[in-house]
């Protein structure tokens, strides 16, 4: 402490430099009294620059810590609220916007589910290997040219099939920002690339029905909010597609969602040779009835009837 007073031989700390107080006898310090010794404090101190407390400022709008990595943007408790409600209510209104959707999955995330996600990852030995190896789903690391030379139910094959029919591409997905701790940010963008190898391996398409349909297979199998909130969305489905939805797509979500196994844990990289419909097996994914040739047949029933009504009044 600065200014204690030492027995002879002993060193006084000070910042910027030692002074040691042997010239000092101990019965001349003890006899100068408490004014004396203040002031012998204070001439040992004249050399010595002052020590004030700096504390650090608390992270504000104004005062933002550092980013943990590349594309991070740290968000204030106040700022994430808000971006979560503004990126959701915008999603409703617009279910195409993915950059809305995927704020909304990150704002929701924390604290605790995407560290839930984290640690089903580590508890699992693919997992741990994903986590190590941090692999990126996109067209360079997954080209069609080879994907579609696979076998014919093969996963990889599946997948490209998939792709081509919906006209998507695995680079349509947004980096993760907001979300601080750096692997939770890499166990959401692994979720986000993944997103469509379940639509793949579902056969599940990308029009609301069909994503709607997903999503609540998701949220059972994940947790992730977001996943659970899309299904607001259902508001925005004609009468017929709801029924089919709390008929056949939602039960199917309900028994998939929770009899299957953490899809976060799957190195799709390492597996695009092996059989679709073993993968389903091994995984607990029952396939769902094709929304696409549902539809279809729909339409042409509509069509069907619209023919005999005309005919009819002829």
């Amino acid at each position: 402490m600065i200014g204690s007073i030492e027995p002879p031989g002993r060193t006084i700390d000070f910042p910027s430099q030692q002074v040691k107080n042997e010239q000092v006898p101990r019965r001349t310090m003890s006899g100068l009294g408490r004014r004396g010794a203040s002031i012998v404090v204070r001439e040992l101190t004249l050399s010595t620059p002052l020590i004030r407390s700096c504390h650090a400022r608390p992270f504000s709008v104004f005062n933002r810590p550092q980013p943990k990595y590349p594309g991070h943007v740290p968000l204030t408790f106040v700022e994430r609220g808000a971006l979560a409600v503004g990126s959701a209510v915008g999603s409703l209104v617009d279910p195409w916007r993915a950059d809305l959707i995927a704020a909304c999955g990150e704002a929701t995330a924390t604290p605790y589910f995407i560290y839930r996600l984290r640690d089903a990852m580590l508890s699992d030995p693919t997992g741990r290997q994903i986590l190590r190896d941090r692999p990126r789903i996109t067209s360079e690391t997954m080209p069609l040219t080879y994907l579609r030379s696979l076998p014919e139910n093969s996963v990889g094959r599946t997948y490209a099939a998939w792709l081509d029919r919906e006209g998507v591409s695995p680079d349509t997905r947004d980096n993760v920002k907001y979300i601080d701790d750096e692997e939770c940010a890499y166990v959401m963008q692994r979720y986000r690339e993944c997103h469509d190898f379940y639509h793949a391996v579902t056969g599940l398409p990308i029009f609301v029905e069909g994503e709607l349909a997903l999503k609540a297979f998701e949220f059972l199998n994940t947790l992730i909010p977001m996943t659970g909130l899309s299904l607001f969305a259902s508001v925005r489905l004609k009468p017929a597609e709801r029924e089919r939805m709390l008929s056949i797509y939602l039960p199917w979500a309900v028994r998939s969602g929770l009899g299957s196994k953490e899809l976060i844990n799957v190195y799709w990289e390492k597996i695009l040779e092996k059989d679709v419909d073993e993968l389903r097996t091994e995984l607990g994914i029952e396939r769902p009835p094709d929304m696409r040739e549902i539809r279809r047949m729909i339409r042409e029933q509509k069509k069907r009837e619209k023919e005999r009504l005309a005919q009819a009044t002829a």
